[in-house]
């Protein structure tokens, strides 16, 4: 299936799509909104320091999988079938439905390579790239894995995140210290009971 990121963005390293501009009257407008004077001393600067912060956390939004892909395809000839796993990956993303944190986010990625595989420090740059976007958890493993599969020629991947959701710890319910967990199985982890509890003995803390 494609992804929602797949269709077509801009290349250029400032995402032309991205307006400062409107998002600084947006939070201007907010301000106002829950009953404040965004002239006051203290939140004057608010609006810009807010578009700038976005232009930061969302920086993954400029980009698709494919040239995710591209950008961090560093790998080396491996001729072994060794599980690869790199553990406790910590990133950050918003989510979609309240445009809320989702932190203490923890992504553990596990692989069979097929010829090759890729630079550990790589697997961790593509996980903080997928969370820098307007996201779902379950998404966010989902597009990890998709990328790696492009990238190491393999469907052999299993993509384990963990999170706190402050649209759950914060607002509504209040349940402090609850956390959610996904699982992103492909290949050989989905369809071999042994070697999925495996990667899950190995990333036990």
């Amino acid at each position: 299936m494609e992804s929602v990121y797949e269709s077509k963005v801009n290349h250029d390293k400032t995402n032309p799509s991205f307006d400062r501009e409107k998002i600084m009257t947006a939070v201007k407008m907010l301000i106002e909104a829950i009953g404040d004077d965004p002239e006051r001393e203290g939140l004057k600067e608010t609006p810009d320091r807010v578009a700038r912060m976005y232009e930061e956390i969302f920086e993954g939004m400029k980009f698709s999988n494919d040239e995710i892909a591209r950008m961090f395809d560093k790998c080396f000839e491996n001729d072994s079938n060794a599980l690869v796993v790199v553990e406790h990956i910590p990133i950050f993303s918003y989510c979609e439905h309240h445009m809320a944190l989702m932190y203490n986010m923890d992504v553990s990625i596990g692989y069979i390579p097929n010829g090759k595989v890729i630079g550990l420090s790589k697997v961790a740059r593509i996980a903080d790239m997928v969370g820098k976007r307007l996201q779902l958890q379950e998404r966010i493993g989902k597009d990890i894995a998709e990328i790696l599969e492009k990238i190491l020629g393999t469907k052999n991947i299993i993509v384990v995140t963990e999170g706190e959701h402050s649209c759950m710890t914060t607002r509504g319910i209040k349940s402090l210290g609850s956390k959610t967990k996904t699982a992103t199985l492909r290949g050989v982890f989905y369809n071999d009971v042994k070697i999925r509890q495996e990667f899950y003995s190995l990333i036990a803390r």
